[in-house]
């Protein structure tokens, strides 16, 4: 049983994260400044410490007082589009503030750091399924903030004994499956939610491009649930936890999904058509994106327990079904 500090833990996938981590058994306390993410996401009786992750001196203090032995960072923006508009926000943010909280466990000894990241870091794929041995060249801010502070963590680990894991997922997607919890943005910006927003009256869905060359013309994605991406990072602590060695990995279901499919899908789930209209294609959206996790599942045992898209799409809806305002509906 260990001690954990989850920046972000507030937010969507840090919240899946958190519930996993307490089932588990870990004592949890999470930091969140709250601009994105939600009170009501965070369980009862998990300590919830509001303050930015750029305050270092807050951050010591909040490792001091729930006494972190490891902390799990999820406090970033992630908005490709956005980090292209605002590199420097991006930066400032993603970079600035991750380093602000390392310097905080290294001021407190805190030596075991479970590091957010994406498959925005590799770029356009030379070829999929991707696996960890490709050279990461990001063509947006938001992968480069990320990758930045992954060739930063293997120096903070020499100089001041802090390993790390970091973990390059694809398409988060669900919610937890006894619908307590989900996903709520605002804006919105992944696709699953926004389909399911139009196929219940609301504005209808773009599908940016149709013309790439994939099977129906649509983008092909891999979609990971978000659970199962909460598992990832639980068995991830515990392997630095364990003693094991820093690295990086991929999770993802290595299963491609076209954005057609994935239309199909939410219709048939919520029993109405999804409405959509056609968009250009938006710049730098590959064809192509999806995992080769062959490396997390042979070194951490790890395994997708809900890699089916009706399955994830179910649970989503479980969660946009009863709670259509997020967690400003009374009953989240």
């Amino acid at each position: 049983m260990g001690r954990v500090l989850v920046t972000g833990g507030a937010g969507y996938i840090g919240s899946h994260a958190v519930r996993a981590l307490v089932d588990a058994g870990h004592l949890v306390a999470v930091l969140d400044n709250l601009s994105a993410g939600h009170a009501k996401a965070v369980p009862d009786g998990v300590p919830l410490v509001e303050c930015s992750m750029h305050d270092t001196l807050r951050v010591v203090q909040a490792l001091e007082e729930h006494r972190a032995d490891a902390v799990m960072h999820f406090a970033a923006w992630l908005d490709v589009a956005a980090s292209v508009s605002d590199p420097i926000g991006y930066y400032y943010n993603n970079v600035t503030g991750t380093l602000a909280v390392l310097d905080a466990m290294r001021r407190v000894g805190v030596k075991q750091f479970i590091f957010s990241s994406t498959c925005a870091t590799y770029g356009e794929p030379i070829r999929v399924p991707m696996d960890e041995s490709l050279d990461p060249r990001p063509i947006n801010a938001y992968g480069q903030t990320k990758l930045a502070v992954e060739r930063a963590l293997p120096h903070i680990e020499r100089a001041h004994g802090i390993r790390f894991i970091a973990l390059r997922y694809f398409n988060a997607a669900g919610a937890h499956p006894d619908g307590t919890i989900g996903e709520d943005h605002t804006p919105e910006i992944h696709l699953i939610p926004r389909a399911l927003d139009a196929a219940s009256g609301g504005a209808p869905l773009k599908v940016f491009g149709e013309d790439y060359p994939t099977p129906d013309g649509t983008c092909l994605r891999d979609y990971i649930h978000v659970s199962d991406l909460a598992d990832a990072h639980v068995r991830a602590l515990d392997a630095l936890a364990g003693g094991g060695a820093s690295g990086v990995f991929n999770v993802g279901t290595g299963i491609p999904h076209s954005v057609r499919e994935m239309i199909a899908a939410v219709s048939d789930v919520v029993g109405s058509p999804v409405q959509w209209v056609p968009a250009p294609r938006r710049q730098g959206d590959p064809a192509a994106l999806y995992a080769s996790s062959d490396r997390i599942q042979a070194a951490l045992g790890w395994r997708p327990q809900f890699p089916h898209i009706r399955t994830i799409v179910e649970h989503a809806w479980r969660w946009h079904s009863t709670h259509p305002r997020g967690y400003d509906d009374p009953r989240a």
